[in-house]
Formats: C-alpha cells, sequence, structure tokens
C-alpha cells in the first residue's frame, strides 16, 4: 500500500470493536485507520485467493479425477501421528468408454 493515492472513507463499528482497534494501534505506534486499511487490504486478498482457488478446483474436477472419502478421512485421521500417512493419490478416475 506504499505509495498509493488514498481517499476517505468512514463506516459505523461496535464500540467494542473500536475500542479494541484503537488499544492495538496505541501497541504498534500506528493509526488506527492504517489498520483498519491493513485489515480490509488482507481480507481481499484472501478473499481473491480463495476465489482463484476454488475456480482452479472446479477446473480440476471437470477431468473427473478424485480422491475418494476414505483415503481422505484415513489421511486426516493419521495427522500428528506416528504413522502419518503421506497424502494421497487419486483413486476414483473417469470410465473409458
Amino acid at each position: 500500500m506504499a505509495n498509493m493515492t488514498t481517499v476517505p472513507f468512514s463506516m459505523r463499528l461496535e464500540k467494542d470493536l473500536k475500542a479494541h482497534l484503537n488499544q492495538e494501534a496505541k501497541r504498534v505506534e500506528r493509526p488506527a485507520s492504517y489498520l483498519a486499511s491493513r485489515a480490509i487490504s488482507e481480507y481481499l486478498e484472501r478473499r481473491k485467493f480463495e476465489r482463484e482457488l476454488l475456480l482452479e478446483r472446479m477446473e480440476e474436477a471437470k477431468s473427473g479425477v478424485f480422491v475418494s472419502e476414505d483415503r481422505v478421512t484415513a489421511w486426516v485421521d493419521s495427522w500428528f501421528t506416528d504413522t502419518e500417512l503421506p497424502k494421497p493419490d487419486a483413486d476414483i478416475k473417469p470410465r473409458k468408454t
């Protein structure tokens, strides 16, 4: 956001949220408006990333290649154990006609 032209923007916040924002701004020695602007920017970037990822996954899904629920469940259940499984490979593939 450095060297960007800024424009005024106002909004209503819940009283507790504004107090929390002001406390954090004081802690980091920045204006509350800077923190709010950064939070909005980060939120929008995250939403953009999630939207693009979803569109990519939807395109992948059109291929008909998937990992079964059983394999995903076994993999997730193994996390943080001594026998953690590797990421599963696709085991559902389109039928050849």
